[in-house]
């Protein structure tokens, strides 16, 4: 494994303009390209198999679907995720059971320097992205590099999380911000 990939999965600051990311791009560009051709749920979840790090039973992901790598990508049994989806797994992505991913949704782990000279040198680094079981996601969100979203959280749609939310909240805006907490309702 070569220099810069070691420090983008150390989560230190790296130049992502490098032949062996470039070649592990070259290979989800082909996946997602099978993905978003595949016309049954057996391809599909073939090539989901072979694109994401791990995929629970159940996960059902609409075309078209975009990530970084593919590799670093984690999502738990019984997870949907809508229309147009981008995952930018410079760093892991870790979803849970049960999620609900609305569709537009942008999930991003890598951040760019702001000294402008550094950024100008193509610097970046990556921080993991992590949503708990139960969570909804509402379309259009944004969830920002390094954010951890507890289990049983909505997030309204439109909204950027840029710190992470505790469990059982509903967060919106931009920021996000938590506006209640949710009760669990129990079903007879």
């Amino acid at each position: 494994m070569g220099e810069n990939k070691q420090r983008m999965l150390a989560g230190e600051w790296y130049i992502p303009d490098d032949e062996e990311l470039a070649a592990d791009s070259v290979r989800r560009e082909e996946l997602c390209r099978a993905y978003d051709r595949a016309t049954d749920q057996a391809e599909r979840r073939a090539v989901l198999e072979q694109l994401l790090g791990s995929v629970g039973e159940g996960v059902g992901i609409r075309a078209p679907f975009r990530c970084d790598y593919g590799t670093y990508i984690t999502i738990g049994p019984r997870t949907f995720v809508n229309f147009g989806a981008v995952f930018l797994d410079a760093a892991p992505i870790t979803i849970g059971a049960d999620v609900q991913i609305g569709p537009n949704v942008q999930l991003l782990t890598p951040t760019h320097e702001l000294d402008p000279e550094r950024r100008r040198a193509g610097w970046e680094r990556a921080l993991p992205v992590t949503i708990g079981d139960n969570v909804w996601i509402g379309g259009g969100a944004i969830v920002c590099p390094g954010v951890t979203i507890g289990p049983d959280t909505v997030v309204g749609a439109g909204s950027v999380v840029t710190k992470d939310l505790p469990a059982g909240v509903l967060a919106v805006g931009n920021p996000a911000r938590v506006v209640r907490r949710l009760e669990r309702t129990l079903q007879a």
